[in-house]
């Protein structure tokens, strides 16, 4: 495969190198594995469920033992909102006013969307700011019928030289209507939810990963609320962005596997993912970083029960941290006892859904040393996962790897074979999903922080088709964030409850009452 030196220099401007691209295009040639599905974790193989005074001690255990310590919430942020409109879109494509009804649209293409955006639309955080920018177009929205009504909303919503939702960063979107009319956008609700789990007496540091074109927005938005939420909540905010990097970004191919060219005969990059994300996660220096995205927020009357298994969750953090740091420095002294390796394989196994070799009691006592080593050495992540209930998300299984090693994934639905009966009927079996509630920790007892780009499984990418300029092609996706980027760190599940999992991935998700405040509040 031969590349040009404006190739070549293309691929440097990327901050790639050719054998980059190369080992991308061999990925391409090569295609995606489907993971091997062992079978699906549940409260009696891997997820722990928690009782009332477990609750209370892991809650209790993080507040006594976070205060000298640097916390941190990374929040991946960069979407936009578009797809939250999907359907509001195809309606402003494809209805045409004189031929038919709203309603006969809706009962002709079956758009029950539709129907339910257009029942609940005075229930929309945006409702009065719409109203507002009609009546500033002199549109006397009360007296048109429920056909230009609808049509006429949706445009001002959406059109580009109107309010531009679809074009938005998702998080800075209003979410929420307070007293008042005071509406609150995700970004917001994000700062005053993490206050309720941030160490007393220290600034209240989040992360957002955010488009590098929206980071004006940001900073914008935080300027204006800065005041409203630091008084109120009596903390003081460090808010840092970062965006994906462009050595992060992938090159796309044709169908048969060549770079696919743009009309002017340049390479096509595109960006690589939320697995790209990994780098920015690595990026951080905090002892325990709180993993949620942008969307998953509820109103103010709901933030306590959320902000608990926050704490329960990163409890169990520090209380597992604190056996694996008095392991890690045990491992470096000389002379352990059979014992002490024993006790030091069985919290792996017990705690950390390590599957310990069936030959280790084979194994040298040196070469015990050096494997229960590599197995504790490593990031480790409290992952909360709440009853499957229908939501998309990935799930927890239990995995084998190539050298059929078995260990506790979460398995999006595009890493599953579902042509394998075997593997259809194990995913069919899963009981939870994967909220993307995590707690992590990513240093070893010394403070010292593990690289994270060590632990990824770089197998785990996907594939996916697109189209560019009218001309189909494939691009290659990182493997994802809390997928294959965290294939091989220790991991814990948790379950917790649905509550905490109310994302905005459809508008019609704001109607859900985890989101809608009562006009007496």
């Amino acid at each position: 495969m031969n590349f040009t030196e404006k190739d070549i220099q293309q691929i440097e401007n990327q901050d790639l190198t050719l054998n980059d691209v190369k080992s991308q295009i061999t990925l391409f040639k090569n295609g995606m594995n489907y993971v091997d599905l062992v079978s699906a974790a549940g409260v009696d193989n891997a997820i722990w469920r928690l009782n009332e005074d477990e609750v209370e001690h892991f809650s209790e255990f993080y507040s006594a033992n976070s205060k000298n310590l640097e916390v941190i919430k990374f929040v991946p942020a960069s979407g936009a909102a578009t797809r939250m409109f999907k359907f509001l879109y195809k309606f402003l494509s494809d209805y045409n006013p004189e031929e038919q009804s709203v309603n006969s649209f809706i009962n002709k293409h079956k758009q029950k969307d539709l129907s339910v955006f257009l029942v609940g639309l005075e229930k929309f955080p945006f409702y009065h700011i719409v109203k507002h920018k009609l009546a500033e177009d002199s549109v006397d929205f009360e007296s048109l019928d429920d056909n230009e009504q609808a049509v006429l909303f949706v445009k001002m919503m959406l059109d580009e030289d109107q309010l531009d939702y679809g074009n938005y960063p998702k998080g800075l979107l209003p979410f929420h209507l307070y007293k008042n009319l005071t509406e609150a956008t995700a970004f917001e609700e994000h700062l005053f939810e993490t206050v309720l789990y941030a160490p007393t007496d220290k600034e209240v540091h989040i992360h957002f990963t955010i488009s590098e074109a929206h980071e004006h927005k940001f900073k914008n938005e935080f300027n204006r609320i800065k005041e409203k939420v630091e008084t109120t909540t009596n903390a003081k905010f460090k808010i840092t962005f970062s965006y994906q990097k462009s050595s992060t970004n992938t090159i796309a191919v044709n169908l048969k596997n060549e770079p696919f060219r743009n009309t002017d005969g340049s390479l096509l990059f595109r960006p690589g993912g939320h697995g790209a994300l990994i780098d920015n996660l690595n990026d951080l220096d905090a002892d325990v970083i709180f993993i949620k995205n942008i969307d998953n927020v509820v109103t103010y009357k709901y933030k306590h029960q959320v902000a608990l298994y926050k704490k329960v969750l990163a409890g169990i953090l520090l209380e597992l941290q604190g056996q694996i740091f008095d392991y890690q420095r045990l491992l470096e002294q000389p002379h352990l006892n059979e014992n002490q390796l024993n006790a030091i394989a069985e919290f792996l196994q017990n705690k950390l859904n390590v599957h310990i070799s069936s030959e280790f009691e084979k194994y040298s006592e040196n070469y015990k040393i050096e494997y229960l080593q590599q197995q504790i050495n490593k990031p480790i992540r409290i992952c909360g996962m709440v009853k499957n209930e229908g939501e998309p998300g990935g799930g927890p299984f239990w995995v084998k790897d190539d050298n059929g090693k078995i260990s506790l994934q979460i398995v999006e639905s595009a890493q599953m074979d579902k042509d394998n009966k075997q593997q259809q009927a194990i995913a069919d079996q899963a009981s939870h999903f994967n909220p993307v509630d995590l707690v992590c920790g990513v240093k070893n007892y010394k403070g010292e922080k593990y690289d994270l780009k060590k632990f990824i499984d770089h197998n785990a990418a996907f594939i996916t088709k697109k189209t560019q300029e009218g001309q189909e092609l494939k691009a290659l996706e990182k493997p994802g964030l809390w997928n294959g980027g965290m294939a091989f760190w220790n991991t814990v599940f948790v379950e917790v409850p649905l509550i905490t999992f109310n994302p905005v991935k459809t508008v019609n998700d704001l109607l859900k009452p985890a989101h809608q405040v009562r006009k007496m509040d």
